[in-house]
């Protein structure tokens, strides 16, 4: 609620215990999240804030004896869209897992739409019990060496910057963009500025000197540390440390040994990206948090990592504690080790319980961000990929639950002077379709490690210009496939013998469903019992894998739409190696 006259009123009445508060916890182990302690006290609330905290009587009181209560969760960074759900389905997952704050930057739908997605997201995201800030897309399209449904420049940008959710400007993913003072980005860096807002990282490769120059012009956050080191490095530089877990960027256990009892400060979490299933069976932050604690972190500091940390990096003052003044957004926890969560209130409302949402919410689900996928009719030559007679090829490695790939060059099989995929080999072909303008365009590719023994998959998830992306065994089933895809909207699709095994439609801008989330998670598992038919490993996720192979600023080797990149010299590259 507004901080009015009345309502200042109101607290003090509360807080003085000349009123009774609307809402006591009492008898709990309160986590102090500023001193790392447990206090034995009563939490008062009114109005959806902490008023108090020592002995209090409420007009509803709920006993918390031998409970813990901490601040609920915040995820620091977030594409809500990787959920494939919107807003408010999202939320009805994220919720039970104690998640009631989101930083979440739409450059997923942004990249389809350009700012009508944008207002998408922050339309569909009102009046929900979570809630969701937005960092504004920075880098639509992601480079310049790709084509994606839109362009934002500063002037699209700065209307959003006076809605109360909007916090700053998202990840900066186009470096050398930064490194030559291109005007595009700076002026976006200068408009951030002048509404003193805060600017986000995507520091992925890049070296010490690059940092400094990063740093300097004040990006304070990276999601992209891989390594101790990495992390070190950004630390030193006043970064915020930002530890991703997601479905396919596993990070977390590689930067635990980083976070030490003097920078633990500057440390917090984020899932990125991170399908529906797996928030539904592993979790969001929370899972986050017991992995840290799993692996040493003590049990306070992860809750101090998952609250007040993220609170403070992002400037939500109201945020991440349990203390007077702030939110009433808190957990109530069975213990500090397995982070058990009993209850979750957001805004002193009770939300969730034992892992089930309390009541329904009202989902947006409809929206005029459909038909999204425009491309002509493709045939069998326009899939062919030319090899020398050295039959040597520049192929994209997959590295297992990584986004970062390898650029190696290998010995491929060729029939008629063109690539033949081979099964034995691993070195499957792989095609990646402007779908937004109807250019033609089309990248032509060779990957390994995606295991596919028959068939083809396709979807229209492709970070982050999300043109339409397929791999697959033989060219039959890859263009029928591409077909397939078109005629329900954008999504994924498993295909064998031209035949389609599972789909999962998401025709809002092909990234999003508009069917609630139980109806895309029984899709998604309809997909996986797919993919094992197809042969493809369990080791990872194909169809996440798959998407970010087409991400041209995460290293080593990738493909768009204009063609195979290598990402360390910023330029396309034949495939062929003569």
């Amino acid at each position: 609620m507004t901080l009015n006259k009345e309502a200042i009123k109101r607290r003090i009445e509360v807080a003085s215990k000349r009123t009774k508060a609307d809402l006591v916890i009492k008898n709990g182990h309160v986590v102090d999240v500023f001193n790392l302690e447990l206090m034995k006290c009563d939490v008062a609330i009114v109005d959806g804030v902490i008023v108090g905290i020592g002995e209090f009587d409420g007009l509803e009181e709920i006993d918390a004896t031998n409970k813990i209560i901490c601040p609920s969760f915040i995820d620091g960074h977030v594409h809500i869209e990787s959920s494939m759900v919107t807003p408010a389905e999202f939320a009805e997952v994220v919720l039970p897992h104690g998640v009631t704050t989101v930083v979440a930057d739409p450059h997923e739908i942004a990249n389809v739409a350009g700012a009508e997605g944008i207002k998408f997201m922050l339309d569909s995201s009102e009046q929900i019990p979570l809630h969701v800030y937005v960092m504004l897309p920075s880098c639509v399209p992601a480079t310049p060496f790709e084509n994606s449904g839109a362009t934002l420049y500063a002037e699209q940008l700065a209307p959003f910057f006076d809605h109360p959710r909007v916090l700053g400007l998202g990840e900066v993913m186009d470096y050398p963009s930064v490194f030559h003072g291109d005007d595009h980005i700076v002026d976006k860096l200068v408009s951030t500025h002048s509404k003193a807002k805060k600017i986000d990282g995507h520091a992925a490769g890049l070296s010490e000197d690059d940092l400094n120059i990063y740093t300097s012009v004040g990006i304070r956050t990276d999601h992209e540390a891989v390594s101790v080191v990495e992390a070190e490095e950004r630390l030193k530089r006043g970064m915020y440390l930002i530890i991703r877990q997601g479905s396919v960027a596993k990070d977390l256990l590689n930067l635990i040994p980083a976070v030490t009892n003097k920078n633990a400060r500057r440390c917090l979490f984020g899932t990125d990206d991170k399908h529906i299933d797996d928030l539904i069976n592993e979790g969001s932050v929370d899972y986050s948090v017991r992995l840290a604690i799993e692996y040493g972190i003590d049990p306070l500091t992860a809750i101090q990592m998952a609250s007040l940390n993220a609170a403070e990096c992002f400037g939500l003052t109201t945020k991440g504690a349990i203390a007077p003044g702030y939110d009433a957004d808190f957990l109530i926890l069975d213990d500090l080790q397995s982070i058990q969560i009993d209850h979750v209130y957001s805004s002193g409302k009770l939300v969730a319980k034992r892992g089930k949402l309390i009541g329904e919410l009202d989902c947006q689900r409809t929206t005029t961000l459909q038909q999204s996928v425009q491309t002509r009719m493709m045939n069998d030559q326009e899939l062919q990929i030319p090899i020398a007679e050295t039959r040597r090829a520049n192929i994209i490695e997959i590295v297992p639950n990584r986004l970062i790939t390898n650029h190696v060059i290998e010995e491929v099989n060729v029939e008629a002077g063109n690539f033949l995929p081979s099964i034995e080999k691993d070195q499957l072909k792989m095609a990646v379709i402007e779908r937004h303008h109807l250019t033609g365009n089309i990248g032509l590719g060779i990957v390994k490690g995606l295991n596919l023994k028959t068939g083809a998959i396709a979807t229209t998830i492709a970070h982050d210009s999300h043109n339409l992306i397929v791999a697959g065994t033989n060219d039959e089933d890859m263009l029928f496939a591409i077909e397939a895809i078109k005629a329900i909207g954008g999504g994924l699709i498993v295909v064998e013998n031209r035949r389609i095994l599972a789909e999962l439609p998401l025709a809002i801008g092909g990234i999003m469903s508009e069917h609630d989330y139980r109806t895309v998670f029984r899709q998604l598992e309809q997909i996986n019992s797919a993919l094992k038919k197809l042969g493809a490993t369990e080791l990872f996720n194909p169809f996440l894998t798959l998407s970010f192979l087409a991400l041209p600023v995460i290293p080593h080797l990738k493909l768009t739409d204009l063609g195979l990149f290598n990402v360390r010299t910023f330029q396309h590259i034949s495939v062929s190696v003569d």
